[in-house]
Order: structure tokens, then sequence, then C-alpha cells
């Protein structure tokens, strides 16, 4: 089980925090302030909130190009993210990593991975790292549906299996790649993908923060006690575009009625109706506030001297010649 299972209403902040971020930070793409675009989490926040309440501070995490949920339920601070979507110095990263590669060491953030499958063989590898260091740490790697048949996370399945290694693998189903849905990827099932290996592996309700606490706690202890790998299949539906140029380009391949149904299961309504009516505006108010000085926070941060485009590139120090850039 996992160390300190999250309250309710610890489980609706987390789940409120993602959501209004995440308005903030399309609001702020519109305004031109983040440049670029994301990739907005909105409708899978459950799933972060629950896998990240059943790890401890030390545990590691690795996320994908839509990872500003992992990343602030893992406990990033959502200023200094913010400042990291808007490429401002004062971000996670100094504004060098951006919406799809924010990492916060000090909270367990290895990194998200804009590279699709990307994250999951450096969470095997961290987390054979981790047992080998003598630890009962734990690695959490997040993907999607559209990753499940890339090579390197089969070949990362059969290692961690082969090496027993602590680490949870954990599928968000939102039911397309990019704009393909999963039936059309995805021969035979997810977790049958896991079964070849010798992996356990469950589908969850991906919309419900507490079936994703229980399932991810019981893979985690089965991680610290040395049993290895586990695959969670967490179904959910992605609400908002796959990518905010959606919002511009209006792709269609989801009718309006087709959303809708899928929001009826709204992870942000499911927790809050499960704590008192008095808490959820009290929480409400809190992350209101806290986001508001976030957006000002990234607003105001200062951009990056172009000179200083090198640097952390190389290690002899190279600056770019005076003029270039």
């Amino acid at each position: 089980m996992a160390d300190a299972p999250a309250d309710p209403a610890a489980l609706y902040r987390t789940v409120a925090l993602i959501r209004g971020f995440e308005q903030r930070a399309i609001e702020l793409v519109r305004a031109g302030v983040v440049l670029g675009g994301i990739h907005p989490y909105t409708g899978q926040e459950a799933i972060a909130a629950g896998t990240c309440a059943a790890l401890r501070p030390d545990d590691v995490i690795t996320s994908t190009h839509r990872g500003h949920g992992h990343v602030l339920a893992k406990g990033a601070d959502p200023a200094r993210m913010m400042a990291e979507l808007a490429g401002r110095t004062n971000g996670l990263n100094r504004g060098r990593g951006g919406s799809m590669h924010a990492a916060d060491f000090g909270v367990g953030v290895l990194g998200a991975n804009a590279i699709v499958g990307a994250a999951v063989p450096i969470a095997a590898g961290a987390a054979w790292a981790l047992r080998r260091a003598g630890s009962d740490r734990v690695a959490v790697t997040y993907f999607g549906d559209g990753a499940v048949s890339q090579g390197v996370v089969l070949e990362s399945f059969n290692l961690a299996a082969l090496w027993r290694v602590p680490v949870v693998l954990v599928c968000e189903n939102n039911g397309f790649a990019t704009s393909m849905r999963t039936a059309q990827t995805v021969a035979g099932s997810i977790t049958g993908r896991a079964a070849a290996f010798g992996i356990p592996a469950r589908t969850v309700d991906g919309t419900d923060p507490e079936a994703v606490l229980e399932a991810t706690a019981e893979a985690v202890g089965r991680a610290r006690a040395g049993q290895g790998p586990t695959l969670l299949e967490c179904t959910t539906y992605r609400f908002d575009a796959h990518h905010t140029w959606e919002h511009t380009a209006r792709p269609r391949y989801r009718t309006d009625e087709e959303v809708a149904a899928g929001r009826a299961r709204d992870p942000l309504e499911i927790q809050g109706a499960r704590i008192p009516a008095a808490t959820r505006t009290a929480i409400d108010a809190e992350l209101a506030e806290l986001l508001d000085q976030a957006v000002e926070f990234a607003r105001t941060g200062p951009h990056p001297d172009p000179a200083t485009a090198l640097d952390h590139l190389y290690a002899t120090g190279l600056r770019a010649r005076a003029g270039a850039l």
C-alpha cells in the first residue's frame, strides 16, 4: 500500500490545481505569452493525482509531452512551471525546457519528454539504479496509448521484467494517438503487451482519482517489495485538443457529441462530490489566488539573453561569438 494515502480533499486539490493550471496556460497561449502552444492535460487529471498520491517524495517519475499534470502532482512549484512554459529564466529549467521538457529533480521529476515512449526506458533505468543502490524507492513512468507499439517501450518492458526493476508503467489511454483512434493503432490489448513479458497488468478507471490511487498503491507496494514492474492502463478522455494548434486549425476527428459524452465523467466533479461543499469552495478560492500569482510570476519573469543560447550544451563552456545570436 501507499506510505501515506492522500485524503479526498488532497486528491481534489491536486485535480483542481492541474485543471486550473491548464486553463490559465491555454489563456497564455492565446495571449502570445506561451509560444508554440501546449498539449492540454484537461480531463486526465485523475491519473496524475492518483498515481503521485501513492508515491513518497523521494520516488521519481518520468513524463510525456502532455506532462504538466504529472509535474504538478509530484510537487513542482506551479509558478515556476508556468514561467517555464513562458520560456522565462525564473522557470523550473530557466526557460530552456518549456512545455514538453520540464524537470525538477528536487521533487523527483526526472523530466518530461517530447519523443513518444522515450520516458519509459529512462524510468526503467532509473528504477534499476535505485534498486542497485539498495534503496526501496520506485519510479513511475507515463506514456499514451499511441506509444504501446514503440520498440523502445517494449524493450523496456522486457528488461524491467527480466531484472525485476521497481517501476510502475502507467499507460494513459485517452482513446487517441493524436487524432487516430486506439482501435486503429493497437492490435490485441494494452494489458496483453505487459502479460507477454510476465508483467502484472490491470485496467483502471482513469477518471476516478481514488481508483487510480488504489491501483497505484498496490503496484508501488509490489515494486518496493522487490516484485518488479506493474502496468496500469488508465482509461480516460482528453477534453481539449491534442495540441492548442487545434484551436485554430480545428481538425474534425471526433464529434461534439462524442466530446460531450466524454466530459460526462469529469475527474473534477467525481472527486469534488466526495468532499464537503465548504471545503471545495475553500480549496477553489486558495487555488485561484495561487494560480493568479503563477500567471503574474510568468508574465513578469525575465526573458533569456540570446547570448546564453549555447550555455549548458558543451562541457567546455563554449559560448556563441558576439553578434552571432
